[in-house]
């Protein structure tokens, strides 16, 4: 809940233009940036939710009231709360990157809200990626240059052309020692903003100087497209650095979280639920141009369980629709220790994973250059499973021919095939090990077996502790409440009224209370318009904790009707609402009268009568009301 900063943004950013900016979002469109959402039905989207690991969708989008909730982890919100969360940005930040989406012009003002002023400088995310952006524009227009012939040069040699440079922002940083910084400096962007950008660094004597000198240059962009950062390749000898230079850890790039070209595969891994895991920036490049447009790279560090969270999120890789991830290492030592390591990794994916080798061991650039486009298709089509791989890795180390040997293959690789998360696959794999090992079966079995035991997945399972003992939220009255309580939050200007009308004393569920309650500190159904921002204003209101969580997730989830609610329902609803409370004061009064004396107590005797009579007759009403029920 951010209520704090909203409270914060009061007197700087005007209210009615954050509202404006809630109910001019589109909520799925955001969200399909980092996450792809397939029909939940209703109306709703679901997908992977970014903030936990899940193997099931869990993850729902409300496009019609443009909020999210997760009933995986009880996150959930707004458009604005999303970004807050999925990027780590500030409530300013949220604001002002979706009104610059949506073409919002903001008002700011300061403790006087009649005295709008213009805000005299954004939040630090959009500053440091104001000033990569400026960054490429610079490295891009030193690429035509003369000192950038080397780097004209490379690209040329390995089959990229002047579009394909254009197309992923090549660019040359030149050979000079604070030429980015004095360019980017008169842009208005201060030395610090350019330090913590990682654009520059201080040298020895103080002074500001360019962090790449005579380097190709590509722009490292996240999921959103936001340039965060950029990968530098040594052209010259005399260079004594690093053959490929990256960004340093800075607030908007983190280097485990980034996949080079995610930005241009996302719909396509998306499409066809595959991506291809390349290892450059050239291979990405070559695999986009020989329509392999699911490739990506990690930009200087290994392959690990960020970068999966990453793409299962994209490729929608759960137990409805399991995606295809292929490896491309190289076929050397270190491609094949990448790729043992990637096997590790496999049961973070629920999908399956593959390994894609090249017979000549050339990497997918090298591949195109020697043997054009069709061989790079040909590579990703002749993958193979990463297990199958590994196996014959770890096997192919040890001599067969001795008992010695077998035995000890048979150990190593028995932990491989016990990893195997399709359990209907592993006696395949048990005996596909023990033909190629020359072994009985048994015994394969036994160390398979064995290895699975091992692991604390397989473990005995610890006592369970007795739950404590909470309010039941699946009885019907329960059940009831919830409705009613979807119909106030998704449909207010259709239940309102009958919403209203209806006392806050017929909730039971405490839970169910609080967020009556705040929809009544809201200003209650009826005058509401509906949407995000009516959902936080009920959120924002609700002081209670679960209350909050609940508000979000009655947001998503569906009404239990069949097509759109109508005047009927919600009168069933609110009918079936009252019916309890009603019946059991009945049941009250007519267990009071048979212990009163008609005679020594005429007055109370016929005053809690003509009390039951009403409610009796109030009773029927609300039956008929409610006649075909929920």
């Amino acid at each position: 809940m951010y209520a704090e900063e909203v409270a914060e943004m009061a007197g700087r950013i005007r209210d009615e233009d954050i509202a404006l900016v809630r109910e001019r979002t589109s909520i799925a469109e955001v969200i399909s940036d980092t996450v792809t959402l397939k029909s939940a039905g209703g109306g709703n989207l679901k997908g992977l939710c970014p903030f936990h690991d899940e193997k099931s969708p869990s993850f729902n989008v409300s496009p019609a009231r443009n909020v999210w909730y997760c009933f995986g982890c009880g996150a959930g919100g707004d458009a604005i709360k999303f970004l807050m969360d999925a990027e780590h940005l500030s409530f300013v930040e949220s604001v002002e990157r979706l009104a610059a989406r949506a073409g919002i012009q903001l008002r700011y003002v300061e403790d006087d809200r009649s005295a709008p002023r213009p805000r005299p400088q954004q939040g630090q995310r959009q500053r440091l990626v104001a000033a990569h952006v400026a960054a490429v524009d610079f490295y891009q227009a030193q690429l035509s240059t003369a000192g950038a012939r080397k780097a004209r040069e490379f690209l040329a040699e390995r089959g990229f052309d002047r579009a394909a440079a254009e197309r992923y922002g090549c660019g040359f940083a030149p050979d000079a020692w604070d030429l980015l910084t004095k360019h980017l400096r008169q842009q208005g962007f201060t030395h610090d903003e350019l330090v913590t950008a990682g654009l520059s660094r201080p040298s020895r004597s103080g002074s500001l100087i360019d962090r790449f000198r005579r380097r190709l240059m590509w722009p490292i962009r996240e999921i959103t497209g936001d340039v965060i950062g950029f990968g530098a390749r040594k052209l010259f000898d005399d260079d004594d650095g690093p053959k490929y230079l990256n960004t340093p850890e800075t607030p908007i790039y983190k280097k485990s979280h980034v996949l080079y070209g995610i930005d241009q595969a996302k719909r396509e891994i998306a499409k066809q639920g595959k991506v291809v895991v390349v290892e450059g920036y050239t291979d990405v490049m070559a695999c986009h141009l020989a329509d392999v447009p699911t490739a990506v790279a990690t930009c200087g560090t290994a392959f690990g369980a960020d970068h999966i969270s990453v793409l299962r999120r994209v490729l929608f890789d759960s137990d409805e629709r399991a995606g295809e991830i292929i490896f491309t290492f190289d076929g050397d030592a270190a491609g094949q220790k990448a790729a043992l390591r990637a096997f590790e990794d496999d049961q973070r994916f629920v999908g399956r994973t593959f390994i894609a080798v090249s017979p000549d061991n050339m990497d997918p650039c090298e591949l195109r250059l020697a043997k054009g486009d069709l061989a790079v298709r040909d590579l990703v089509a002749r993958r193979e499973p990463l297990v199958d791989f590994a196996l014959r890795h770890v096997i192919n180390r040890y001599d067969l021919d001795t008992v010695d040997g077998r035995v000890e293959a048979m150990r190593r690789a028995a932990p491989l095939v016990a990893k195997i998360k399709d359990r209907e696959k592993r006696p395949e794999y048990v005996r596909k090990l023990a033909g190629d090992l020359g072994m009985e079966i048994e015994p394969v079995q036994r160390a398979v077996l064995a290895a699975a035991n091992g692991q604390p997945a397989g473990a005995p399972a610890a006592p369970a502790r007795p739950a404590p003992a909470t309010p039941s939220v699946d009885s019907p009255r329960a059940m009831v409440e919830r409705e009613a309580l979807k119909l106030a939050l998704q449909e207010p200007v259709l239940a309102g009224p009958m919403f209203d009308a209806v006392e806050a004393a017929e909730y039971r569920h405490p839970v169910h209370v609080a967020v009556r309650a705040a929809i009544a500190a809201a200003g209650g159904a009826a005058a509401a318009t509906g949407g995000a921002v009516w959902i936080e204003q009920v959120r924002d209101a609700c002081d209670d904790l679960a209350g909050q969580a609940l508000v979000g997730e009655l947001a998503v989830e569906p009404l239990r009707i069949d097509g759109e609610p109508d005047p009927r329902y919600v009168s069933v609803t609110m009918a079936r609402l009252q019916w309890g409370s009603v019946t059991g004061r009945i049941k009250d009064l007519k267990s009071k009268i048979q212990r009163i004396n008609p005679v020594s107590n005429k007055d109370e005797y016929f005053a809690l009568f003509g009390e039951l009579l009403s409610l009796e007759q109030h009773a029927r009403a609300l039956r008929e009301q409610a006649a075909g029920g929920l």
